[in-house]
């Protein structure tokens, strides 16, 4: 019997009735749809709760109310709910997919991804979203009958397609998830609700980081006409509250653009079931040409003035540093990892399993763990 939810759905959604299935059979739970019991084991996993000491752009001894991995995760799924929700499209899966799709990020965020790719390079690389599908197919370890969460395919599938500059999937070894063929809507909107989070919740710790300035956003078409807007609602308000008002107007105009846009997309494509989105040349998923350009302008405007500012350069190569000794350590003395992981291999004695065996340690640390087995493995005075 289809469920009462899933009815109310468009007909090109992705309903957990059509999903492809999990990669260990396993009874459907009563009460909850397949999405769900996806959005659920991955709230439960370790790798989830390890997010709220991973870095978004700031460490998080740098402060107690910048993002977190964490928090941009949840921050991602309300947008990717919202849309969906607007849409008539699965609510659950969009959830899912946008609450796992840093799971396999490292510590010190980008930087630390850069990092552990440079110095795995010579052992098949290091990707994001390669490293999420690694921790729910097998790095996790809660269920008696099976390794990984055991999600959905169509919840994999999300997380394999994410994509932003940062992370574009380019693995030879992902053929089951086609990549040539488009993700669900819910996933596509998973990935832009991403973009839409990280960019304006970068400009709100920017700006209360003291990186930013209000008189050069206002340089930014995207930030200005929202920002002139709060200011003739509200007379005589304080900046911070300013700004505060008007990142929360971006990200409503954006999703309401993205919803605009989609069905644009949709009713020109002619697209009525999953199968249509699937064999659509093009992501139906988007901003319109005006609001991609100045949403684009903004993105360069924080890369030249907030990611590329002295004190995110300086942090980026601390991380760099303890990345790249902590693995050579690693590879040199495989018998300092802990035995636990040493144990995963199988052969330590091969490099490929061993560097593999490090990466998925080393991605998994959170910001204060690193640096503390920075500290455990080079400081002589420190405690084991």
């Amino acid at each position: 019997m289809r469920d009462r939810y899933e009815s109310t759905l468009m007909d090109y959604a992705c309903r957990s009735e059509l999903s492809r299935g999990r990669n260990h059979d396993e009874p459907e739970a009563s009460s909850r749809n397949p999405f769900q019991r996806d959005r659920d084991r991955i709230i439960h996993s370790t790798a989830f709760r390890r997010l709220e000491y991973k870095t978004q752009v700031f460490v998080n001894h740098e402060g107690d109310h910048y993002r977190t991995r964490l928090t941009h995760s949840i921050e991602v799924a309300q947008i990717a709910r919202s849309i969906c929700r607007a849409m008539h499209l699965h609510e659950d899966l969009a959830e899912a997919v946008a609450l796992a799709h840093d799971l396999g990020h490292t510590p010190f965020g980008h930087s630390g991804q850069d990092a552990l790719d440079g110095v795995m390079k010579p052992y098949g690389g290091f990707e994001h979203n390669r490293q999420s599908l690694r921790v729910v197919e097998s790095l996790e370890h809660r269920y008696v009958g099976f390794l990984g969460l055991n999600l959905s395919y169509e919840t994999r599938e999300g997380i394999v397609k994410h994509h932003s500059p940062h992370d574009i999937p380019k693995n030879s070894d992902l053929s089951e998830f086609n990549l040539h063929e488009q993700a669900t809507l819910e996933a596509q909107i998973g990935n832009l609700a991403d973009e839409i989070a990280y960019n304006n919740h970068d400009i709100d710790d920017g700006v209360r980081a003291g990186m930013l300035e209000v008189s050069g956003l206002k340089e930014v078409e995207l930030f200005q006409i929202h920002y002139a807007a709060v200011e003739k609602e509200y007379s005589g308000i304080d900046e911070r509250m300013a700004v505060t008002e008007t990142v929360r107007r971006m990200i409503n105009f954006l999703i309401l653009d993205v919803i605009d846009e989609t069905h644009r997309r949709i009713q020109q494509a002619e697209v009525s079931t999953l199968d249509d989105v699937r064999a659509s040349k093009y992501a139906l998923v988007g901003f319109s040409k005006h609001v991609r350009q100045m949403n684009g302008a903004m993105k360069r405007y924080l890369y030249q003035n907030m990611y590329k500012h002295y004190r995110v350069v300086r942090m980026a190569a601390k991380a760099e540093r303890v990345i790249q000794e902590i693995f050579s350590a690693y590879m040199e003395r495989p018998e300092m990892l802990p035995v636990a992981h040493q144990n995963k291999s199988g052969d330590m004695v091969v490099l490929e399993k061993r560097a593999r065996t490090i990466a998925d340690y080393i991605a998994g640390m959170t910001d204060r763990f690193a640096l503390d087995e920075y500290d455990r493995l080079f400081n002589v005075h420190a405690r084991s």
